[in-house]
C-alpha cells in the first residue's frame, strides 16, 4: 500500500528492480538476437524503406529480449540494479469502515 500523506508511517523497504535502467538492457538484448538470427542474410543496399522481412525480424527480436529480461527480472531479480521502494503502515483514516 502506498501513501503520499504527509502523515503516513513508513514501515519499511522493499528491494525492486528498478525498470528505468532496463532501457539500455533491453535495446542491447534485441540487437543480439537481430543479429543472432540475421547473420547468414545476404548484404543488401536499399534507398528505400527497410523490407517487410525486416521490419518483422526487428519486432519478433525486440518482443524475445522483452520477455527475456521479464523472465530474468522475475526469476533472478539479484542480477540487476535495485531500488529501495517504501511501504506504509495504514492507520485509522486509511480505514474503510
Amino acid at each position: 500500500m502506498t501513501s503520499t500523506k504527509n502523515g503516513s508511517q513508513v514501515g519499511g523497504y522493499r528491494n525492486e528492480v528498478d525498470q528505468q535502467k532496463l532501457g539500455p538492457a533491453l535495446v542491447i538484448t534485441a540487437g543480439l538476437i537481430l543479429g543472432m538470427r540475421t547473420i547468414r542474410w545476404e548484404a543488401t543496399h536499399s534507398d528505400g524503406l527497410a523490407g517487410e522481412e525486416w521490419e518483422k525480424e526487428v519486432e519478433h527480436s525486440a518482443r524475445v529480449a522483452k520477455r527475456m529480461l521479464t523472465f530474468l527480472t522475475t526469476r533472478y531479480p539479484d542480477l540487476f540494479q535495485s531500488k529501495k521502494v517504501p511501504w506504509y503502515v495504514a492507520t485509522d483514516e486509511d480505514s474503510p469502515c
